[in-house]
């Protein structure tokens, strides 16, 4: 019942505009990029579709059941994204998709040159703290994935670009395009460290910090404590945690403690004071604000909405 990071809706295409009722596809064409935006209107099973390049696509509306090479079948549902690898075929179910309930999807075409050219100036301008694990954009182990504020940020602009008129809109979408890729590999690395976490925690200084906090959770955590675990001074420690997962220590706790009030706040005889002091924050009037800031509503609602569902 999280909030989804969503990208600023985009209008239906009219029934008269469509050319298909399976995989309507508009397309915009830039420098940097091609945008796709893919709407299905009656249910299908087994549609594939290959871009003939690395893809980033995006759910906005409805459910997809994704067939991906080599991988189990999943659900694809809005606020999430998947990579897929250049000429890789996406094979696609629609189980609900009808008139009321269409699919939309946004599929961001890279080009490779893009990719290699930005993978390798972070490389060397912004190596990563395990020189081991160097930059790199996955299209297999980590390829889906929910989306970030930041990443949903950057999509949306890539979105308005699209659809300017204005002579700088290809410089524009040169670095955006970057950014957007940069975002993705942090949204990637995040994935990494934070479910697998157990599995890196010798090998990853940042994989150990993570067990630390989710160990510690309801404890006092001070950054001089997670960095004397990251072997690194406090201001490195902070400046690459956020350069490499793309928020800072301070907000990952935060974000770790207000999924454990979630949880907690599903239990229909804990109150939202005791859910505050249990998830380790030490007031209430902030625990309140962060909750609202995050997800949008507030605990007390979010444990109504618990308890009626």
């Amino acid at each position: 019942m999280s909030t989804a990071h969503l990208p600023a809706p985009i209008a239906l295409r009219p029934p008269q505009q469509l050319t298909s009722l399976v995989e309507n596809r508009t397309v915009y064409s830039l420098e940097a990029f091609e945008l796709n935006v893919f709407e299905t209107h009656r249910q299908a099973h087994q549609v594939p579709l290959s871009m003939g390049h690395v893809v980033l696509t995006t759910m906005l509306r409805g459910k997809k059941v994704m067939h991906l090479a080599g991988r189990p079948s999943f659900e694809y549902l809005p606020g999430e994204s998947v990579v897929v690898g250049e000429n890789e075929t996406m094979v696609i179910d629609f189980p609900e998709a009808d008139e009321a309930r269409p699919t939309q999807c946004l599929a961001v075409a890279i080009p490779t040159d893009t990719i290699r050219q930005t993978v390798d100036l972070l490389n060397e301008e912004q190596p990563r703290a395990e020189a081991h694990l160097p930059w790199h954009l996955d299209t297999t182990d980590h390829a889906h994935f929910q989306n970030t504020p930041e990443l949903t940020g950057t999509l949306e602009r890539l979105v308005q670009l699209s659809h300017d008129t204005g002579r700088v809109k290809d410089v524009l979408a040169g670095f955006t395009i970057q950014e957007m890729l940069v975002r993705l590999m942090q949204t990637q690395a995040r994935q990494l460290l934070f479910h697998n976490y157990q599995r890196h925690a010798t090998s990853h200084r940042f994989a150990a910090v993570v067990q630390y906090i989710k160990q510690h959770l309801t404890e006092q955590i001070t950054v001089e404590k997670l960095s004397e675990l990251a072997c690194m001074s406090k201001a490195t420690f902070f400046r690459v945690f956020k350069r490499e997962l793309g928020l800072t220590p301070v907000e990952y706790i935060i974000q770790e403690r207000l999924a454990e009030a979630k949880r907690l706040l599903r239990n229909p005889v804990a109150t939202v004071a005791d859910v505050c002091f249990r998830a380790g924050f030490n007031n209430t009037a902030y625990f309140q604000k962060l909750f609202k800031q995050y997800e949008g509503i507030t605990p007390g609602l979010y444990k109504k909405q618990c308890v009626a569902s």
